[in-house]
C-alpha cells in the first residue's frame, strides 16, 4: 500500500467519523470530493505499478543491448583487424594492421619497393580507449 493509499484511507475514516450528514447539499459535495480523491489515488497506484513494470522491462533491454555492444564492438576485435592503405607510388592497396599504422614512420611498398611514408590519424569516436596516441 502507496503513501497516497494510506493518506486517503485514513480522510476516508475521519470522513466516516464526522458522521456527515449525506442528504444536504455540503454532506454530499464532501463525501463527493473524498470519493473523488480516493479514485484519484487509486488510478495513481495503477500507473505507478505500471511504471514499475516498464521499468523493469526497460532495465533488460538495457542489459541485452549491453551484451548485444559488447559482442558488437568489442576492443579487442578492433585491434586485430587490418586497415587498407593505397601506395602512393603505384597504386597497390597494402593491407595493414592497428600496430603497424601506430609505430611505423615508413614502410616499404613490397610491389614497388618504395618507401611510404605513414600518417595515421585515428577517427574513431572513443579513441582514447582503443587507440594509444
Amino acid at each position: 500500500m502507496s503513501y497516497l493509499t494510506e493518506k486517503m484511507a485514513y480522510i476516508g475514516g475521519l470522513a466516516e467519523g464526522l458522521d456527515i450528514d449525506e442528504t444536504t447539499k455540503e454532506g454530499k459535495l464532501l463525501m463527493a470530493i473524498v470519493e473523488a480523491i480516493a479514485d484519484i489515488a487509486d488510478e495513481i497506484e495503477e500507473i505507478e505499478e505500471y511504471q514499475d513494470d516498464i521499468q523493469a522491462q526497460l532495465d533488460e533491454v538495457d542489459e541485452d543491448l549491453n551484451e548485444l555492444e559488447e559482442l558488437i564492438y568489442d576492443e579487442d576485435d578492433f585491434e586485430d583487424d587490418e586497415f587498407e592503405v593505397e601506395c602512393p607510388n603505384c597504386g597497390d592497396i597494402l593491407c595493414l594492421d592497428l600496430d603497424t599504422l601506430e609505430n611505423c614512420e615508413k614502410i616499404t611498398c613490397p610491389n614497388c619497393e618504395e618507401e611510404i611514408e605513414i600518417e595515421f590519424d585515428c577517427d574513431c569516436e572513443n579513441c582514447s580507449e582503443c587507440c594509444e596516441d
